[in-house]
């Protein structure tokens, strides 16, 4: 039985259940068997990129012209799920795909989005942003990297920390400075294809608590040249309200990233602690567990609710930054604490890598830090009193 009784929502259709169908086939066949090697090597297999652009899970909400799969936000919305639940959650595809991709739909030239969008959608190109600078988190106007525009070229400065995709992408908008004297109305979006530039270099591979399937990176620019028509957007100037344009839709996926965790790790628990035995009987006849799991099972019911909502809000083109950003807050932290009370339930063998449950406490803690941390929440959430 699912670990939670919340029916099906109305935007879940049966071509997206179909699509579920065959989504789940190909994470089965392709990634659960690679996942623990991935973890190990803390990268995701090019071949994979690859295999799931064949598949179809690479840019499923770009449009066929482009050559996406031609869906909604509600097909990532399955794909963010499917991960989640199966494991899988420490590859950077739904970053790639509804994160990095939209930047061009939405605000690429049509000789943009003919160029890229078609490497994305086959896996030819694995995309990053690089936002985050090592003395620059959440604080996005500070970036110091800059972009001078030399005649027809862009010439770019700087270096960026904490790059999911880092260490395979070479396909990376970078976020940087292209009038360092106007602050947030000097940032623009410039893209940077790694294959095919100078001065481009890649550092560690960081050595990270958890999410270590993913190649999070140091990225370095050294007076890297790229031509001027690689600027997204009608002019240079409009980084920084592209970025907050987008940021809704990325705290949606963190939310819903969680909510597909905080199932996983139900579900699990509940399987354990009908099978362990401690004093002559199963966990689950314990009050204390009874207890500890019923309060875990309402939170998450009422987060899978309010995903729901969400979801409906955002295909409709209703999703305002103080919901989003609501919807990052609440269910991170819903995360970690379930995360916790399932780990606790499983005594010992919780702490333990062999078990699902440990990876998922270690993976959970960064949900809320990254897409702004959630003290960050809190204050764009306060605006709207």
């Amino acid at each position: 039985m699912a670990a939670l009784q919340v029916e099906s929502p109305s935007w879940m259709d049966g071509d997206l259940k179909i699509f579920e169908g065959e989504a789940r086939k190909f994470l089965e066949r392709e990634c659960v068997p690679h996942a623990e090697k991935w973890i190990k090597q803390q990268h995701v297999d090019r071949a994979a990129w690859k295999k799931a652009g064949e598949a179809g899970l690479l840019c499923a909400s770009t449009p066929e012209e482009f050559g996406g799969a031609g869906g909604t936000f509600a097909h990532e919305a399955v794909i963010i799920d499917l991960l989640g639940k199966m494991g899988i959650d420490g590859w950077g595809l739904v970053l790639h795909n509804a994160i990095v991709a939209p930047y061009v739909t939405h605000y690429g030239t049509d000789e943009q989005r003919k160029r890229w969008l078609p490497r994305l959608a086959s896996g030819d190109l694995v995309a990053a942003i690089a936002m985050t600078e090592p003395g620059t988190g959440s604080d996005l106007q500070s970036v110091k990297t800059t972009a001078k525009l030399d005649g027809n070229q862009y010439v770019i400065n700087g270096s960026k920390t904490f790059i999911t995709n880092g260490g395979t992408a070479n396909f990376v908008v970078v976020v940087a400075k292209t009038d360092p004297t106007q602050g947030s109305k000097g940032t623009s979006l410039i893209v940077v294809e790694t294959d095919e530039v100078q001065g481009f270099r890649r550092g560690r591979v960081l050595d990270k608590i958890g999410q270590k399937a993913n190649d999070t990176a140091e990225l370095f620019f050294d007076e890297v040249r790229v031509p001027a028509s690689n600027l997204i957007g009608p002019g240079p100037g409009q980084g920084f309200v592209q970025l907050m344009q987008q940021l809704p839709q990325e705290r949606l996926i963190i939310a819903l990233q969680a909510m597909a965790v905080i199932e996983r790790a139900l579900e699990t628990t509940v399987s354990y602690v009908k099978e362990r035995k401690a004093f002559g009987k199963q966990l689950i006849e314990f009050q204390n567990t009874q207890f500890k799991l019923a309060e875990c099972k309402t939170e998450a019911t009422v987060g899978k609710v309010f995903c729901n909502h969400l979801m409906d809000l955002h295909l409709n083109k209703k999703l305002d930054p103080f919901m989003a950003s609501m919807a990052k807050l609440w269910l991170t932290d819903v995360q970690c604490r379930v995360v916790d009370e399932c780990l606790q339930l499983h005594g010992g063998y919780g702490y333990m890598n062999e078990y699902p449950i440990a990876r998922m406490y270690a993976d959970s803690r960064v949900q809320k830090i990254y897409g702004g941390t959630n003290e960050i929440m809190k204050l764009l959430i306060a605006r709207s009193l």
